[in-house]
């Protein structure tokens, strides 16, 4: 039940999913699309970015923000990157596996290519780009989707490289890895046609089945992101980024939501008592430079302690906006973006070792009333001024409406500040790359992928599969591997699709539960695993033993491992005697059970030759001896 209504309200929401494609190199050079180990970088290096002018000669209000605070980014370069991902070389031309790809998703989106792609620069300077940019091209518009809410739209489609990848940051420097950066991906923007958190979700999910029915994309955490945008009828849009998780987007919109909601409501109260922002930055250091607070100790050691004085905001600055969130944690995101740690506020003090007396003392100073809040900063003194400029800009804002910002997902599905909304000083022409023509003639040629549904259902018709069975292969990572091993055995007699597909989908997950460690299983481990089946070196009753022999010892091919293992090819007649013996021994029990007896005495068999003898085999030679013995009296 949901606990908003959410049409009443006037939510718009969409959806930017981005997705990285599974071509062999990245968009603008010939470099490998590999992740690497972050430990083995072959060298490392530094820049430091500015906020660049457009060409009208306006600068991006989000990239002047994030330059506020001058931050040193250390790069992690490897013998698989090279002089483009280093900015060092100008890019080349665009990677036409990547496009193809793109096109095919186009298609299946029945979205509109352009007749002409021009690659534009798009400013980015939090260091996840040496160039201070990403390069992205609109490839197609106009497409659209069904969901259970109607048709939703599909305002565009852009093939852009991917950022690089975070590492860590030690103190006012962050260090990325460069084997991401250039990784090909599309990204696709919905039409604000969503209007609920749910249906949020099904247009997630629906465009992430589209994208895996290309057998074209990247798999795994990371891989695809999902930023959404919301807003309400008297708040305002907000962008949400790196939603990677489908469970989260329910969450992230409805706390969204709830968010702009209690903001309004916060907003609403402080009108009705006349509240007020003082524009005043207040040094108290000295009332501190004996306090008992380590928190504040360092902040005297640093160099300063400033305050703010928000005038009948008391009460208001604890007040809850999110689950575990507080208008006073939307005041420190702010000041986080000058690079200090965090914030005090007088709805939270005494704590921390500020006593009340220093509180009062603090009130004092500066001219707090009993119902205003004070807000303070410890930190060096550029810092703290800049965070506690930042907070003041923040508080005002609050008696203004929401303010329209970007905004990063948090693993518990609420949001923390970024940078302001970019505007269109963000944009401009990447002049070192030239445009791409996409005639008539070239789209047609671009095949449309089989939606996973319909080839769910193809599984079903041609191969038997059943419906269950057949949506989990389709929906799968091992959708190639299946489909690739189909084709080798569709006239085998002994490996069929149920068979594999029950081994990739159905065994393996559950060998994972049972702490296997399935991931060191590869497709030449499964190749040679079928392969011997086929070739009745082993039943396949082995097949759990097998791979999770090979699974503890990867190195080990399949042949290896069958032989390790003494699953290697029977003797028909050691079999055919050791029946006859065991037929003759049990003589009595047949002639009481008649054809009935079969079954107990399969089970002796297969303990016997579990894993070395198709279990059909077996029960064909034991009921042929069982009838031949009745035959005899």
């Amino acid at each position: 039940m949901e606990k908003y209504d959410y049409s009443e309200l006037g939510l718009k929401a969409g959806l930017e999913i981005h997705q990285q494609l599974d071509s062999k190199e990245k968009l603008f050079c010939r470099c490998p699309t590999r992740i690497r180990d972050t430990g083995e970088s072959n060298f490392e290096f530094f820049r430091y970015l500015r906020a660049t002018e457009s060409e009208m000669g306006e600068k991006d209000r989000a990239a002047v923000e994030q330059t506020k605070v001058r931050r040193k980014y250390i790069y992690k370069a490897y013998d698989t990157t090279c002089l483009v991902e280093n900015d060092e070389e100008p890019p080349r031309g665009m990677n036409r596996e990547a496009l193809e790809i793109s096109l095919g998703v186009a298609k299946l989106l029945t979205m509109k290519p352009v007749d002409q792609m021009h690659v534009m620069r798009k400013i980015v300077v939090d260091g996840s780009n040496t160039s201070g940019f990403q390069r992205t091209a609109l490839l197609a518009s106009g497409g659209v989707i069904e969901t259970s809410e109607g048709p939703c739209g599909i305002d565009s489609l852009c093939v852009e490289e991917e950022a690089a990848q975070k590492i860590e940051e030690v103190g006012d420097s962050i260090v990325y890895s460069l084997d991401r950066l250039g990784i090909p991906l599309v990204e696709i923007a919905t039409a604000p046609d969503i209007i609920s958190p749910r249906h949020a979700r099904e247009v997630a999910e629906q465009i992430g089945m589209i994208l895996r029915s290309t057998g074209k994309v990247k798999r795994g955490l990371g891989t695809i992101r999902q930023d959404v945008n919301i807003s309400i009828a008297e708040g305002a849009r907000v962008e949400i980024k790196g939603v990677q998780a489908l469970d989260l987007i329910e969450d992230i919109v409805r706390r969204e939501v709830e968010r702009q909601l209690n903001l309004l409501f916060i907003r609403q109260e402080l009108i009705e008592r006349n509240a007020f922002v003082c524009q005043e930055v207040f040094d108290v250091t000295g009332l501190f430079l004996d306090t008992k607070s380590k928190v504040l100790q360092r902040g005297v050691k640093k160099g300063a302690i400033l305050a703010a004085h928000l005038r009948n905001f008391k009460g208001l600055v604890g007040r809850e906006v999110q689950p575990g969130r507080r208008l006073g944690t939307e005041f420190s995101d702010r000041a986080k973006t000058a690079g200090v740690g965090g914030i005090f506020h007088t709805d939270e003090l005494p704590n921390y070792g500020i006593t009340k007396y220093e509180v009062q003392a603090l009130r004092d100073a500066i001219g707090a009333k009993p119902d205003d809040a004070v807000v303070m900063v410890a930190d060096n003194a550029d810092k703290a001024r800049l965070a506690i400029e930042a907070v003041i800009t923040r508080a005002r804002e609050v008696l203004e409406g929401i303010p329209e910002e970007t905004r990063r997902a948090l693993p518990d599905g609420n949001t923390a500040y970024m940078r302001p909304l970019p505007g269109a000083a963000r944009m401009y022409p990447e002049t070192d790359v030239p445009q791409i023509e996409i005639s008539h003639e070239y789209y047609n040629s671009i095949e449309t992928p089989e939606l996973l549904t319909e080839r769910a259902k193809r599984f079903v018709s041609e191969f038997g599969l059943n419906k269950e069975l057949a949506e989990k292969v389709a929906y799968s990572k091992d959708l190639p591997l299946f489909e690739n091993l189909l084709e080798t055995y569709k006239k085998d007699a002994i490996v069929n699709a149920t068979l594999i597909a029950r081994t990739l989908v159905g065994l393996v997950p559950e060998l994972r539960r049972s702490g296997v460690e399935t991931d060191h299983l590869d497709e030449e481990h499964f190749k040679g695993l079928f392969a011997a089946i086929s070739a009745q070196e082993i039943a396949k009753e082995a097949v759990q033993e097998l791979l999770t022999a090979l699974a503890k010892e990867p190195e080990l091919s399949a042949e290896e491992a069958i032989s390790q293992l003494g699953l290697s090819a029977f003797d028909p007649a050691e079999i055919e005697n050791f029946i006859k013996e065991m037929v003759r021994e049990r003589g009595d029990f047949i002639r009481e059970k008649g054809p009935a007896a079969l079954g107990p005495l399969m089970g002796i068999v297969m303990k016997e030759y579990r894993g070395k003898v198709d279990g059909k085999i077996l029960s064909q030679m034991l009921k042929k001896e069982i009838d031949s013995f009745m035959d005899q009296g």
